[in-house]
């Protein structure tokens, strides 16, 4: 059984931790030989940067970079970039793991679509329009400026149905088709979600986000959203994120693998089972994990086949919903 994972933060880790840990082995979630194990066909990397944090974002977006591509540099006996479909394919054949590289929050771009396309030519093939700040490309449905801490804003999220994308977050969108980018609106507003709906002409994801109607965050997507990303031929990224998965009575919450087979359950009934992947959030999460990493992804798979799922069902959910996506943009 293959896996795509849309969304880790393990280049952040790793940067964080210095030089001397590497991602061929660690004590993160993801690392070389548990995506082996795991028999991971293409892992998705974010550049998280936080923009509030930081006097000019842009440079720790490069720092993450260089990095990312200083790993795979030092592992290319194991791992490969993508940059088209084509090079997923070629990867399998090669035995190497697929890499795509990502960012978490598209607003490092000083509002400029000039930098946008330097992005892609730097290899990032998939962008998260928001984090929790607003920025020029629209708005989040939380934003932390409105909480003192992050365990505190978990339990407070509020979706917000008026404040969309931008005018120049619309140019930003629609720059990202034809260049051939993927739209994530995992963390963006229920409006900026509706915009992106409106505004674009292929598939879109939520890397990272859960059904709304089992765990009422706005993170995750209500019904109709859920419907409207099938509609599209998008995909939604389950997230390993408990607070996310359950209603917890503190934040950082447990993460149960039979809360997900909830999500995915649901997710089929009012959509179907073709919207539905992996986002695990790997290395960006601080919950207890009945899954902890990349090598354990068997214990979904199996609570999958228990619930009912067939065979073909649950190779969708792995990897063939999300290899469509991206054999359509890439």
């Amino acid at each position: 059984m293959f896996l795509i994972d849309m969304h880790c933060d393990t280049i952040l880790s790793l940067w964080e931790k210095g030089e001397g840990v590497s991602l061929r082995k660690n004590d993160l979630s993801v690392d070389i030989e548990k995506m082996e194990q795991g028999h991971v066909l293409v892992q998705n990397f974010a550049l998280f940067t936080h923009r509030k944090e930081e006097a000019i974002p842009e440079k720790r977006t490069m720092d993450l970079m260089d990095r990312y591509w200083s790993e795979l540099e030092h592992n290319k006996d194991r791992l490969a970039p993508v940059l088209c479909f084509e090079d997923i394919e070629k990867n399998a054949r090669n035995h190497k793991i697929s890499c795509l590289l990502t960012l978490e929050d598209g607003g490092v771009v000083f509002d400029d679509l000039a930098m946008l396309r330097n992005y892609y030519r730097l290899g990032v093939r998939m962008i998260a329009l928001t984090w929790n700040y607003p920025n020029g490309i629209g708005y989040p449905n939380l934003s932390m400026d409105d909480f003192t801490d992050y365990k505190q804003a978990s339990l407070l999220q509020k979706a917000d149905t008026e404040n969309g994308l931008t005018e120049f977050g619309i140019r930003y969108i629609k720059e990202m088709e034809r260049l051939g980018m993927i739209i994530d609106v995992s963390h963006l507003s229920d409006a900026g979600f509706w915009d992106v709906v409106k505004h674009t002409t292929k598939p879109f994801v939520a890397s990272h986000s859960n059904a709304r109607a089992l765990c009422p965050v706005a993170r995750n997507l209500d019904d109709e959203m859920i419907r409207a990303l099938d509609e599209k031929g998008g995909v939604m990224g389950l997230n390993f994120c408990g607070d996310f998965l359950e209603s917890h009575a503190s934040a950082n919450g447990p993460s149960r693998v039979d809360a997900m087979v909830s999500h995915i359950l649901h997710i089929r009934d009012v959509a179907s089972i073709d919207c539905i992947g992996i986002g695990t959030d790997f290395d960006g999460i601080h919950s207890e994990l009945e899954i902890p990493n990349a090598a354990h992804m068997v214990k979904l798979e199996e609570a999958l086949r228990k619930a009912g799922l067939t065979q073909e069902e649950i190779e969708k959910i792995f990897y063939k919903n999300v290899l469509r996506v991206y054999r359509e943009i890439l």
